[in-house]
């Protein structure tokens, strides 16, 4: 499974800033795709050393994170359900990420596009302050998707199921990640 964003996201968004971020993010999910895809099963709910959450809680959380983003920012948009930090599957967790995914490509079409969209400002919690729409809110986006990601791949190694090195190495290959998620051209085109 991985996510294709809407083709007219690519016609709609009238800034260059706001097609990459929409072809970037994209490009992230396809990233948490490829990991689960290639996640030894045994490593999902294994418990990692110390204090550490295992893997399903962590791609359960970057899901119910952007779920929150969705909500707190673009309400008008569709809110992806939760998922059960311990209880949900691998196929359950790709699911929903590459719906939350959508919902955060359509939310950064619409904050990014031009300035008549709907989003005027970021909301990463409730307690937080807000911020306006911009390069923060989507560096702030990716870091977190980032950080999870570079977790899981350390957990997975700690209780001995590493991904495979072309999965490892493949999360870096821009290029290839663009296409298959339907970019019309590829990075800063």
């Amino acid at each position: 499974m991985s996510i294709t964003p809407d083709k007219s996201l690519y016609r709609t968004v009238h800034t260059q800033l706001g097609r990459s971020a929409v072809q970037i993010f994209a490009a992230s999910e396809r990233m948490n795709q490829m990991l689960i895809e290639h996640l030894d099963p045994r490593a999902w709910n294994a418990k990692p050393p110390g204090k550490t959450r295992p893997i399903v809680a962590i791609f359960t959380h970057m899901h119910n994170v952007r779920a929150k983003w969705v909500r707190l920012s673009a309400p008008h948009l569709k809110v992806p359900q939760q998922l059960h930090r311990a209880r949900c599957t691998p196929q359950q967790a790709r699911a929903a990420l590459a719906e939350s995914a959508a919902r955060c490509t359509q939310m950064l079409a619409e904050a990014l596009g031009d300035s008549k969209g709907r989003i005027k400002k970021f909301k990463r919690d409730g307690f937080c302050p807000s911020w306006p729409v911009g390069l923060e809110m989507f560096s702030y986006m990716l870091a977190h998707e980032a950080h999870h990601r570079g977790q899981v791949c350390m957990i997975a190694h700690q209780v001995g199921f590493p991904l495979p090195r072309e999965i490892a190495d493949g999360i870096w290959n821009w290029e290839k990640l663009w296409k298959e998620t339907g970019a019309p051209a590829g990075p800063g085109r």
